[in-house]
């Protein structure tokens, strides 16, 4: 039966109606948790100036900024210091960060210690206005006002950039302050907590851990897994996933399979340095310039009490079912060995063992054997490095083969690979290595 036409605009009206009350009840919620949060921020002002504070109070601020990796996201290649312009990927377009440096008209310059608490804890700008969650406040809401403190002031010291904030080129209504707040209503609460397992452990570098994994390290904003909207789910936080705008693939911090080396040292070493304790796994992609820029600086404590964190989380997590065996044809097989033997055995063995502290091993490398299969094509295709740390200065390095080698010879060797020296995963489609090449 077909409805009268009055009838189907007056249920549209009703369906706009409701789209609209949504978010004017978002929006609402957002104002009077705006209210309270300035209402708390005012009966726990910290008035702290410059003058409060000694030189290492400013050592502690550049170790803070560091750890936070800030420069990474606000500085773009060969440009100044803190000055933004980095375009950061999102899955509605780039978000191009901003100038911190002290500059008065561009930076920060006339910001107070509570602003910057304000932009760090609640997510808003000195004016008021919503930050884009490109900026990790979602994460840094857990930091300590003396933490923030302490970066604000080391940030205060540095040189002032009069470069201008470009606006993003992010799609239409994503950066707009409404749809920010509909976000935040549904993604953000400021100040929350970490686990109440970790609140409520006595061991106290497992809550350091803790505190630098999800508050100051931000490590959710790439190893989570987001929906549609960008927003972490919550029960997945540290499960992996595909990055916004790229085809790397954050492993899960989580299962056993894709966290690495397990042993609290090898963590702490692979933070440190780049490689493990047997210079056997190296990190490569976006991870390499996290140690490069942050985590090389660690002290070795919160080295390994991230690692004694991680350790925890795997070790509640059941393991999962392996991979299935591969089942690549003789032939593709053949194909495979034999471009092995022509690129890849001089240093990576021929039993895939590896060089110890030059060329990492392929025999039971984990991020070989991931179900996803990103980042070994990935380092195939561009080339794998590991970063120049104060323990590795002069790492080596893998070559890129984009222009050497087809999908098809690609999906082949990877697929060897992954089912030879007691390797047990599937194989890798020339599909799947096309549609990674060109995203």
């Amino acid at each position: 039966m077909k409805l009268p036409r009055f009838w189907i605009h007056a249920i549209q009206a009703l369906l706009v109606s409701l789209v609209l009350l949504a978010l004017w009840v978002f929006v609402l919620a957002d104002v009077l948790n705006e209210y309270q949060d300035t209402a708390g921020k005012e009966k726990t002002a910290n008035t702290t100036t410059l003058k409060n504070h000694s030189s290492s109070s400013f050592e502690n601020g550049k170790y803070l900024t560091r750890i936070g990796n800030c420069a990474a996201c606000h500085t773009v290649a060969g440009g100044e210091p803190f000055a933004g312009g980095r375009p950061i990927d999102t899955p509605f377009g780039a978000v191009l960060s901003t100038n911190i440096t002290p500059d008065p008209t561009q930076g920060i310059g006339r910001w107070t210690a509570d602003d910057f608490w304000q932009a760090m804890h609640h997510g808003k700008s000195k004016d008021g206005r919503r930050l884009s969650p490109a900026f990790p406040f979602t994460s840094f809401t857990q930091l300590s006002r003396e933490d923030t403190d302490a970066i604000f002031f080391y940030l205060q010291a540095q040189k002032p950039s009069s470069q201008a904030n470009a606006p993003s080129p992010i799609q239409w209504p994503f950066h707009t302050q409404p749809a920010l707040a509909v976000w935040r209503a549904l993604y953000f609460s400021p100040g929350k907590n970490l686990p109440v397992a970790i609140q409520t452990n006595e061991n106290q570098a497992l809550k350091r851990g803790a505190y630098l994994v999800h508050g100051l390290g931000h490590c959710t904003q790439c190893h989570g897994t987001r929906n549609a909207l960008g927003g972490l789910i919550s029960h997945q936080t540290l499960a992996g996933g595909v990055l916004p705008g790229k085809a790397w693939y954050a492993p899960s911090l989580t299962n056993t399979d894709e966290a690495g080396p397990r042993s609290i040292d090898d963590t702490a070493s692979l933070l440190l340095t780049g490689a493990d304790r047997q210079g056997l796994s190296f990190v490569s992609g976006p991870m390499a310039e996290v140690v490069l820029q942050s985590s090389q600086y660690l002290r070795e404590s919160d080295a390994r009490a991230i690692a004694l964190y991680l350790q925890s989380l795997t070790s509640l997590e059941p393991l999962p079912p392996r991979n299935k065996p591969a089942e690549s044809t003789t032939s593709v097989s053949l194909q495979g060995a034999k471009i092995y033997d022509q690129h890849c055995v001089q240093c990576h063995g021929k039993q895939g063992e590896g060089i110890p502290n030059a060329y990492p091993a392929l025999a039971g490398n984990r991020m070989l054997l991931m179900a996803n299969p990103n980042n070994a094509v990935l380092s195939v295709l561009h080339g794998g490095f590991a970063p120049s740390t104060q323990a590795n200065p002069r790492p080596y390095g893998m070559p890129p083969y984009l222009l050497q080698l087809t999908d098809a010879d690609i999906a082949s060797v990877l697929s060897f690979v992954r089912a030879s020296w007691g390797n047990s995963a599937a194989p890798i489609t020339e599909l799947e290595v096309h549609q990674i090449r060109k995203p």
